[in-house]
């Protein structure tokens, strides 16, 4: 983890996490010079590695101030923009009010050096809107939390998002921030830069495992959207509660890039408990039609082909139910995303769910088994007791 590599100045934020194997490397560039973004970049050489020119970047003409080197190790490269954070009402009998839009690329961030752990492969970006007219963030903050990993395994909090060492994790809070309404909910929109010859797609995952994540029964994998104004939430009927994956795929192939996974349910509480869930919602993969905000990394590293070649595509990502009591009363969102690269993980049974089962099944059908052997072996010795006839 490197936190501006190659710059002495705090006064940004970018940070690098490599993952290098014995044939190949993964690349994730956070930051939030623009908008609050990553990077994300997958190579063929375990040596390759991420150059920035740090004055180009921080011009207003950043394209090709970010390259990995040797260029031609690079496999595929994608890339996550959050971009707005939407608030609305839904009062009765008036309907939907929307208030102000929070643009993330207005806002004023802390320096992620303060935040940042090697021990734990953690780091932390928070930010407040460089304007608060209605003070709504004077007690409060929007953050990103982000977690590399080493190998796999399952993360200790809810909704306890099982990894592996080819992703990282990314958790999005909002603490402290003032509803501006009594009913108030809030709408994160998402993202993604594919270059050319790959598409995002959404999927659903059902399962009858409950037992890391109670009553979420579905996983969705996916982000992208098929026109629409991102700045219009889409229709009230969004999918049901899930687990959801993005997933990126070449157009001819159906094997898979890259994705994003989360569970469909958010926390009320910094030490999260079933109790502390709130409603999530995906609403509509579309394919963006509306100019990406300024992210300056993105910029850096597409360069001319971002406006061109390069697909975007956007979700929103709705939280809390219909009245929004639960972030009323505690004033503490937070929503897990895994992100990173080829098929995501998949949920299987544990060896004490299968024990369990194998118990609950196997004792009735042994019983059954040794109740008929009982049976025959008592006719079979009511019928010898009588010789047979000559």
């Amino acid at each position: 983890m490197q936190y501006n590599p190659g710059w002495n100045s705090s006064s940004v934020n970018l940070l690098h996490v490599q993952a290098a194997g014995p044939e190949d490397s993964l690349h994730y560039v956070w930051s939030s010079i623009g908008a609050p973004a990553v990077l994300l970049v997958a190579t063929q050489s375990p040596s390759s590695a991420l150059r920035v020119n740090w004055t180009q970047l921080l011009s207003a003409s950043p394209a090709g101030a970010i390259w990995i080197d040797p260029p031609d190790s690079v496999v595929y490269s994608t890339a996550v923009v959050f971009t707005k954070l939407f608030e609305f009402s839904e009062a009765k009998p008036l309907g939907e009010l929307f208030y102000p839009t929070y643009d993330l690329s207005e806002f004023s961030w802390d320096s992620l050096n303060h935040t940042l752990n090697h021990t734990a492969l953690t780091a932390e970006l928070r930010g407040v809107p460089a304007t608060d007219p209605g003070s709504s963030f004077s007690n409060g903050s929007l953050a990103f939390r982000v977690t590399a990993y080493e190998a796999g395994g399952r993360d200790g909090h809810l909704p306890s998002l099982l990894h592996t060492a080819n992703s990282s994790q990314l958790e999005f809070i909002l603490a402290g921030v003032a509803p501006r309404g009594n009913s108030s909910r809030f709408v994160l929109e998402v993202a993604t830069v594919e270059e050319a010859g790959a598409v995002r797609r959404l999927r659903s995952e059902r399962s009858i495992d409950d037992e890391y994540t109670p009553t979420i029964f579905e996983v969705s994998e996916g982000l992208a959207w098929a026109g629409g104004d991102p700045a219009v939430l889409p229709s009230p009927h969004p999918v049901p509660p899930q687990v959801l994956s993005l997933v990126a795929e070449p157009q001819n192939s159906s094997s898979t890039l890259g994705f994003l996974q989360w569970k469909a349910t958010a926390y009320g509480s910094r030490s999260p408990r079933r109790e502390d869930g709130i409603q999530c919602r995906a609403q509509g993969l579309q394919a963006a039609n509306w100019s990406l905000p300024v992210s300056s990394i993105i910029q850096a590293y597409f360069g001319d082909s971002l406006g061109s070649t390069c697909t975007i595509s956007a979700l929103n990502v709705s939280f809390g139910g219909e009245e929004g009591e639960v972030y009323r009363e505690k004033r503490y969102l937070s929503w897990s995303v895994l992100l990173g690269f080829g098929e995501p993980p998949r949920d299987t049974f544990s060896p004490l769910v299968i024990s369990i089962t194998a118990v609950a099944l196997g004792t009735p059908l042994a019983m059954l088994l040794l109740g008929s052997c009982l049976v025959l072996l008592v006719q079979r010795r009511r019928y010898s007791e009588y010789e047979p006839i000559n």
